[in-house]
């Protein structure tokens, strides 16, 4: 189990990452995603969905860590992704089984957590994360990721 402890480290890579200069954006996030999916146990994939500046009411899939998935473009309210866009919400799912809205990735994720991030008070991208545990997250997670979805506005 992840402590707080061990999210303020993360939180302080992360920030690493956000502020060097050396690297692009995608690199930035892939190299936040491979963090965070090797240091948390129970984070089985880790991605970043992007509002398509040309389509504003649709994610595309940007840099992840993972099995790949056949989701690379969501519709606002389609899927626990779209709905955390279109409802402006974090959403943490215990257990994806029981969710009728739910855009199955892979056999083995048994829950998810999906936080918008916001830029000038509108949402333009997610971290979404996928765990092949039930019912792994709490709200350490939750403030966590809310955290990092704030480092990473500063890149989108």
């Amino acid at each position: 189990m992840t402590t707080s402890q061990d999210f303020s480290m993360l939180l302080a890579s992360v920030r690493q990452i956000v502020a060097a200069g050396d690297t692009d954006r995608d690199a930035k996030l892939h190299a936040i995603c491979a963090l965070l999916e090797r240091e948390v146990a129970h984070y089985d994939w880790v991605g970043f969905y992007l509002v398509d500046p040309a389509r504003e009411r649709e994610l595309v899939l940007g840099p992840f860590v993972g099995a790949p998935t056949e989701h690379t473009r969501i519709a606002f309210g389609q899927g626990i992704c779209g709905q955390a866009a279109d409802t402006e919400m974090t959403f943490v799912i215990q257990d994806v089984s029981q969710e009728t809205n739910y855009l199955s990735c892979s056999a083995h994720v048994k829950s998810e957590i999906v936080v918008p991030i916001f830029k000038e008070g509108e949402v333009v991208g997610e971290i979404d994360i996928d765990s092949h545990a039930l019912a792994p997250f709490c709200e350490a997670d939750n403030a966590f990721l809310e955290q990092v979805a704030a480092l990473v506005a500063a890149l989108l």
